[in-house]
């Protein structure tokens, strides 16, 4: 019988480097020798990419009521999941995703809003008890993370998605979520300072990672 493939995600507000982490990630697995699956959410397929394009639309004139952008969320969890997490996980390869339900508890229910309970039946309905074997968050104080948001959108010439159009208590909300996440589940998070340099950060990073590769073999 093929064994199950671990998931793993990695979690943060806007501008804390999930992007560039993630590479690392994966490229410190396959040295390895592991088979990953490198993907995103919301998104991931081709059917949950246009979700995803409806969520992020910054569009002035057109207004997305809280309750249609969380079910617009789980609608493309639900598809990721059944075209390519569970698929790969199945046939042993690890999943590598940048966010997960995670960052819906965080932008969702931190910074809209939304009651936990509310996710959580969602969550159980769409995942049936599938959860990350190890979340790496990327934390670090949104006032830091939007200089660098500012930086990356001039370098590469983009203007800001509808959630990096939000101003910064939403972004200290989503924030005090996910921490408040990683302190009910410390065997699960793996807090990493994202308020020093890249290679601080990937030390931390391979060192967590690591330490769990040891104690799933």
């Amino acid at each position: 019988m093929t064994k199950r493939g671990r998931f793993i995600t990695l979690e943060g507000g806007e501008g804390v480097g999930k992007s560039t982490n993630m590479q690392y990630v994966v490229a410190w697995l396959e040295a390895q020798g592991i088979e990953v699956v490198a993907t995103r959410e919301p998104g991931g397929t081709p059917r949950a990419e246009a979700m995803r394009q409806l969520l992020l639309d910054p569009a002035p004139d057109e207004w997305l009521h809280t309750d249609a952008e969380l079910l617009l969320m789980f609608a493309a969890r639900a598809q990721h999941l059944a075209e390519k997490i569970l698929p790969a996980l199945a046939r042993g390869a690890w999943v590598v995703c940048d966010r997960f339900t995670d960052a819906t508890y965080a932008y969702q229910g931190g910074g809209r809003g939304i009651p936990a309970e509310r996710i959580e039946a969602l969550e159980a309905f769409v995942q049936k008890g599938l959860t990350p074997d190890l979340t790496l968050l990327l934390d670090m104080p949104p006032s830091a993370a939007k200089q660098r948001l500012e930086s990356r959108l001039r370098d590469q010439h983009t203007t800001r998605d509808r959630f990096e159009q939000e101003q910064t208590a939403f972004f200290q909300a989503v924030r005090d979520a996910y921490r408040a996440r990683a302190a009910q589940s410390p065997e699960r998070f793996a807090l990493i300072n994202a308020d020093q340099s890249l290679a601080a950060v990937q030390s931390d990073i391979r060192d967590t990672l690591a330490g769990r590769a040891t104690l799933w073999h």
